[in-house]
């Protein structure tokens, strides 16, 4: 008798994974490959879109092949989210390469928006702020730029998604252009108080309606995969976006649960139930997920680099060989060390929304090395989490709902305990981590799992969340004043010399 498992799809900005996972969520088998970065122009970010697709069809194949007498009921599919990609409908053949998540190209468009006083419109319908950082500008860029893309869209040949509906597309060879709602909240079309693409969004950008996917729930029927690709036809049940899958895979259920992903950026999401929080801290509502025809959302913080600081300590800088080593690097520093990185290579994300801000490094004496820098690299990413808390703090009791008291973590860099110590230390809260930090796939194959009956309801889900470890904080009040203190100058004097 065959095992039921499920199939599930983590396509990434830097890297695609397939994992294969039991019904108790243990992973079986794991196949990933690296995803070529492209950087045409200084501050554009592409991907190739086939790339996207043939490595995520090896991954599943060698993931799949490497565990016998298995069945695959289902496919539950999370992707790097506001990546864009315009598509033939005949050919399945892209129009451009995929503009990533992290491309500044549009950023002179978006603040001509703002000039014109549309920010607050589209953060009312939206949750999202104006930003280069969303799909929408991202597709109007193609649109106008691509020779014979305006006409083809116009025609009704072409198709628009985000990286799950073109996997969907592609597995299900071409019968099936859909998205979920997570992913539909993040191109700054979508309505998420009425639930569906928003016409005055749709004029505003010069996009038409015809290259939009349907908008599915989370745990949906997204199609079957077409039987030649993976040896049979599999059910498509799941999809989310990268972060709300993680926070799916945390079991982030109840109001003001939260968790924190450490990934190549960091992405904290805290449950606001059925409250959609307008943030005054220029934060983002957003769907956290929708089921059932209930829609939950969450309130979300995005820090541009975590994970990203470390590859350039080792790719950048040459400082280590592995980024395994920077955990070490961090312990041999001198703990009164007043060495502050700033880690604004791509500007500073929330709570701050500054894109033209660039990185710096201040307190260094003659006495800095690595190990200080290491240190200041890791910590950075502590304190820009805290900069997320303070401002979701604020929001949330505004609304009545109370603040995190915990914060739930994952992400390849919570492997790292001094780091996390360090987080606990700096948010002054105890952090706890969980046995599976790869929650991001978890996520989504639980979301297929309840469309295909593996589980009955959250309840299920959520007692299968098991801790590892928590972490207290320990450092002394006045020795954490002083890191806040330093952090909050070098700030103001980044964004004061960017003004």
């Amino acid at each position: 008798m065959s095992d039921k498992v499920i199939l599930s799809i983590d396509q990434g900005t830097t890297s695609t994974r397939a994992v294969v996972l039991s019904q108790s969520g243990q992973a079986l088998s794991i196949a990933q490959k690296e995803l070529i970065q492209h950087y045409p122009v200084s501050g554009w970010v592409e991907h190739d879109p086939n790339d996207i697709w043939q490595d995520t069809l090896s991954m599943c194949r060698k993931a799949l092949k490497r565990v016998p007498n298995i069945e695959v009921v289902g496919i539950g599919i999370s992707n790097q989210r506001e990546t864009t990609i315009l598509w033939n409908r005949h050919t399945g053949k892209p129009v451009y390469p995929a503009i990533v998540w992290q491309d500044r190209r549009t950023a002179e468009f978006c603040d001509v928006l703002k000039h014109q006083g549309h920010e607050d419109m589209i953060h009312a319908r939206t949750g999202l702020l104006l930003d280069a950082y969303f799909s929408a500008s991202k597709i109007n860029w193609i649109l106008n730029n691509v020779a014979g893309a305006r006409d083809s869209a116009d025609a009704g040949d072409l198709a628009f998604g985000t990286v799950d509906s073109w996997l969907i597309w592609n597995l299900t060879g071409g019968r099936m252009h859909a998205t979920d709602a997570t992913n539909a909240s993040r191109t700054s079309l979508y309505n998420i108080s009425t639930g569906a693409w928003d016409d005055t969004l749709l004029s505003l950008f010069d996009i038409p309606a015809s290259i939009l996917p349907e908008v599915k729930e989370c745990a949906d029927d997204f199609g079957f995969t077409g039987e030649s690709l993976l040896g049979s036809k599999i059910p498509i049940a799941g999809v989310a976006g990268d972060q709300q899958a993680a926070a799916f895979g945390q079991a982030c259920f109840q109001t003001g649960m939260m968790k924190s992903t450490y990934g190549t950026g960091c992405f904290a999401l805290v449950n606001t139930g059925s409250h959609q929080v307008q943030s005054t801290n220029r934060l983002l509502s957003t769907i956290a997920y929708r089921l059932n025809g209930e829609t939950v959302y969450a309130l979300e913080g995005s820090i541009f680099m975590a994970g990203a600081i470390i590859q350039w300590l080792r790719d950048g800088l040459n400082m280590v060989r592995d980024a395994s080593e920077i955990e070490a690097l961090a312990v041999a520093a001198d703990p009164n060390n007043e060495v502050v990185l700033i880690p604004a290579f791509t500007g500073l994300g929330a709570p701050y929304w500054r894109p033209e801000a660039r990185a710096a490094i201040v307190g260094l004496t003659r006495n800095a090395g690595k190990a200080e820098i290491a240190h200041a690299a890791l910590q950075a990413v502590s304190l820009q989490t805290e900069d997320l808390l303070i401002a979701m703090r604020l929001d949330m009791s505004k609304q009545g709902l109370s603040s995190p008291s915990h914060l739930r973590v994952d992400g390849g860099m919570v492997n790292n305990n001094w780091f996390v110590q360090n987080l606990s230390d700096i948010t002054n809260i105890p952090i706890d981590r969980p046995v599976t930090v790869e929650t991001t796939a978890l996520g989504v194959a639980y979301l297929a799992g309840l469309q295909r009956g593996i589980f009955s309801n959250l309840e299920d889900i959520t007692e299968k969340w098991k801790l590892d470890r928590s972490f207290i904080p320990q450092m002394p009040v006045n020795r954490r004043e002083i890191i806040l203190s330093r952090w909050s100058g070098a700030i103001s004097k980044i964004l004061h010399d960017e003004s």
